[in-house]
């Protein structure tokens, strides 16, 4: 399976790309500074998701399930995507800007399963597909809800539009680990 391992100081420089994406989107500003993104493991393709909460509360999460993009790019075109795309909320407002945080998924290649025992919950994240229907939950949404396996997979099939248990009912399941990383954890910001 192919990873990377981010980093402090990479993973500071995305978190300050997306920042600085959607600051000079919001205000106009031709003079916003961006972090130096050369090197090799910016250049990398891998699935990226750019979550963003305002007072503990998610505000916009848009990503690339899969590697289609360096991440380089990638994590430019999800903080637009996030901030202002989302269709779940309306696009991020210039009083909304102080109360920003961002969390930062790096997605590692889905992986299909079988048997659910193969998913470890806090690990994997899960995308279900069935027909034209499929949704993607990342790995920390179920720490974050305390939910058990059963629980994800039915969750992850109402993202997908299914009716739960539909895992059980020809469902395809995918999990997937990921890297994940915020402006809070210790020493980023």
């Amino acid at each position: 399976m192919d990873k990377i391992k981010l980093s402090k100081e990479q993973k500071i420089k995305l978190l300050k790309t997306v920042r600085a994406t959607i600051e000079q989107k919001l205000f106009g500003s031709p003079k916003t500074e961006f972090p130096d993104l050369s090197g090799d493991i910016f250049s990398r393709n891998f699935g990226l998701f750019v979550t963003l909460t305002t007072n503990g509360h998610l505000r916009g999460c848009i990503g690339y399930v899969e590697g289609i993009k360096p991440i380089r790019e990638a994590v430019k075109d999800m903080a637009i995507q996030a901030a202002f795309h989302d269709p779940r909320f309306y696009p991020l407002k210039e009083d909304e800007y102080t109360e920003l945080e961002i969390e930062i998924s790096i997605l590692y290649p889905l992986e299909k399963i079988k048997d659910i025992n193969q998913i470890e919950v806090g690990r994997d994240g899960l995308v279900m597909e069935r027909g034209f229907h499929k949704g993607l939950l990342l790995p920390q949404v179920a720490t974050e809800h305390n939910w058990d396996r059963e629980r994800f997979l039915n969750e992850t099939c109402r993202k997908a539009g299914l009716e739960s248990f539909a895992w059980e009912n020809g469902a395809i399941i995918y999990k997937f680990e990921a890297e994940v990383f915020n402006e809070k954890e210790p020493g980023i910001s």
